[in-house]
């Protein structure tokens, strides 16, 4: 691409510019899985991939944010949005850009412990989206499909369809494995040495690395380098971490690859051998495992093998060898084998929400139907509504139509309660007919989302037939 054309006129017309180029990217990277590109840090600076980079920048939840510059991207009046992209483009594109430290947040967890995310600040920002715009479409060509987390068009319902699909078809020894602080201790050199196997525009690599080596500047005011790990909170970090973690992916692809086609494996498990399944989202992953507990347990040794060159490691207390019958939790979901009721003893696959995610809710609902959360009605049922369907709609393809009405009637009798003691002068029967016309709750036009009525469908396993968004358009 010309380092040259013009700015876009507008949003769409940058999208459909990078979109382009993405596909010959990707298109390049398929095609020749040696190639390794030594000519994309004009692509970088490029007018259309900034302001899509800045679309999605200003888009997302961390817009309204500010990093250590004290600027939040959805405070810059939009006149003045293309003076400070073309500012940034000259500064990029004449190697004086120097990513700054992010702001260090800690989030708690649900376990007691803190998430501590970083925050870049609005330049790094734009300049990351912009990075991962050029190097996505290249590192797609090379993951495995058993990766699923912060990839395009993926989803963690394809994770748990395809632990689905295994474990009904005898893969019923888990080891779940849980990775030690993983985005803050993988080895930079590591990383850098596998982006290196398909990038080697020395440009490219130095932001790569300068991110990488930002620092942080921390919640008590003291500035920290950062030797490992990629912050999470980045727009760069996810890719970042799904490269350094394909090393999992591709050893137990090797292994899969191996054993050659069904027939072969099925032989090979007829003579007593294991044959396994890698499911991974992000820094969460399963092997399912057709064969004896003392094969899933091997592979503490194994895995913890193929982490070490990454500078990561498992943690003792969380990583396990458990059996579909007794069931185990992942990305929400309980899993786990049961008895079919009235089939006389036959048994399926069950997933539903973990306890831990139906904790989740109800302390969510708990908290926005308190008496001083909201002044009125029409705004409580604004907050909750997209918490309910946001819920709903992540586990509507599992095994939920009872949760779906528990659910249901806790938040309703919550918001009762809230009306209760909102009015707490009205009787029950006045409330109910000034403010639950025939038991429904509506205000200003906004209706009360009733989880039960959410149709309940079965996910639809995708398996390796996943598109990805740059296979199907043309050049």
């Amino acid at each position: 691409m010309n380092a040259d054309v013009p700015w876009p006129a507008d949003t769409q017309e940058a999208w459909a510019r990078v979109l382009r180029m993405q596909t010959k990217l990707h298109q390049w990277a398929t095609t020749d899985p040696g190639r390794r590109f030594d000519d994309v840090f004009n692509l970088v600076y490029d007018p259309g991939f900034l302001v899509a980079a800045w679309s999605r920048v200003a888009g997302n939840k961390g817009g309204r944010t500010a990093g250590v510059d004290g600027i939040a991207p959805r405070s810059v009046p939009p006149e003045k949005v293309h003076g400070m992209l073309a500012e940034l483009r000259e500064s990029v594109k004449h190697g004086e850009f120097v990513p700054e430290r992010v702001r260090q947040k800690s989030i708690p967890k649900a376990n007691g412990k803190v998430r501590k995310l970083g925050i870049p600040t609005m330049t790094d920002r734009i300049v990351q989206a912009s990075l991962k715009l050029v190097l996505e479409p290249i590192f797609e060509a090379d993951f495995q499909p058993s990766s699923y987390g912060f990839r395009p068009r993926r989803r963690a319902q394809d994770a748990i369809a395809e632990i689905h699909y295994y474990a009904s078809r005898g893969y019923v020894q888990v080891f779940e494995a849980d990775i030690t602080a993983c985005f803050d201790e993988i080895d930079h050199d590591a990383l850098m040495q596998r982006v290196r196997a398909r990038v080697v525009d020395k440009r490219v690599l130095r932001l790569v690395r300068g991110f990488l080596r930002a620092g942080v500047l921390s919640e008590d005011g003291v500035n920290r380098d950062t030797f490992t790990g990629t912050p999470q909170g980045g727009i760069l970090s996810p890719l970042l971490a799904n490269i350094a973690l394909s090393v999992v992916d591709e050893h137990f692809q090797r292994k899969w690859d191996m054993l050659g086609p069904q027939w072969s494996r099925t032989k090979h498990q007829r003579a007593g051998g294991a044959t396994m399944k890698l499911v991974r989202y992000a820094d969460d992953f399963v092997v399912l495992v057709r064969g004896t507990r003392e094969d899933a347990e091997a592979l503490w040794d194994e895995t913890a093998t193929v982490l070490a060159p990454m500078g990561l490691r498992l943690s003792v207390e969380k990583t396990t060898v458990t059996h579909i019958d007794t069931g185990f939790d992942f990305l929400g979901w309980r899993i786990q084998r049961r008895r079919i009721r009235g089939h006389g003893g036959k048994t399926a696959i069950y997933t539903y929400p973990s306890r831990k995610s139906l904790a989740s809710i109800r302390d969510k609902v708990r908290t926005l139907t308190r008496r001083a959360s909201h002044r009125t009605l029409a705004d409580l049922l604004r907050r909750l509504n997209p918490a309910l369907r946001g819920w709903c709609a992540y586990f509507q393809h599992g095994v939920v139509k009872r949760v779906f009405t528990v659910i249901d009637h806790f938040a309703f009798w919550r918001i009762v309660g809230w009306l209760k003691k909102r009015h707490p002068k009205l009787n029950m029967r006045t409330l109910v007919r000034r403010h639950l016309p025939r038991w429904q709750i509506r205000a200003e036009g906004i209706e009360f989302f009733r989880a039960w009525q959410v149709p309940v469908t079965r996910y639809r396993y995708r398996g390796t037939r996943i598109p990805n968004p740059w296979a199907s358009v043309t050049a």
